[in-house]
């Protein structure tokens, strides 16, 4: 498929090997069982190398794949509140809200106003500040409350967490303290 006259041929160990035409170079290809796959198609010539296609498929699979294992996605967790919400219902929702917040992923806390209820934004407001002081131990403010539409909208984030998911420990003072004396 490579449609140029000349190639510029280089090995799978990286050695240059020089100009070629591009039939010959496809020939040298097939000598070493191996495939012929134009790197720099933009240069002058043509950079082309001899590898293993297929491994060289392969590999770049098995490297994506791992990436993908080692990632970690975080989702974002919708607790709904009305103004009026009661304290049991409150309760409730605020410990979904730590429970999301323990696991890794954000939480969106929504104040969903209805009819005439937008009147009273400051209702709103409170509920999110009592859930922001409720979380303060396990949560940042990522987004402060912004309002859209009928919704006042807040995201909480995670602290900061080691790699097995606990809380990390802050260093003890008084140790240090102890020991420096």
């Amino acid at each position: 498929m490579i449609r140029v006259r000349e190639v510029e041929v280089i090995t799978d160990d990286g050695e240059r090997l020089g100009v070629f035409p591009t039939a010959e170079a496809i020939e040298m290809a097939r000598d070493r069982e191996m495939d012929l796959v134009e790197v720099s198609p933009n240069s002058n010539p043509p950079v082309c190398k001899i590898m293993d296609f297929g491994k060289f498929k392969y590999k770049q699979n098995k490297k994506a794949h791992e990436a993908k294992k080692n990632q970690r996605i975080i989702h974002v967790k919708e607790v709904k509140f009305r103004p009026n919400t009661d304290q049991h219902d409150y309760d409730f929702k605020l410990k979904n809200i730590i429970r999301f917040l323990d696991g890794g992923d954000k939480c969106k806390v929504v104040i969903f106003f209805r009819g005439r209820e937008i009147v009273h934004r400051q209702n709103g407001e409170r509920i999110l500040k009592r859930v922001v002081e409720a979380t303060e131990e396990t949560a940042i403010v990522e987004q402060t409350s912004k309002q859209e539409g009928r919704t006042l909208t807040m995201i909480l984030a995670p602290k900061s967490k080691d790699r097995k998911g606990k809380p990390a420990k802050k260093p003890d003072t008084e140790k240090v303290s102890e020991e420096k004396s």
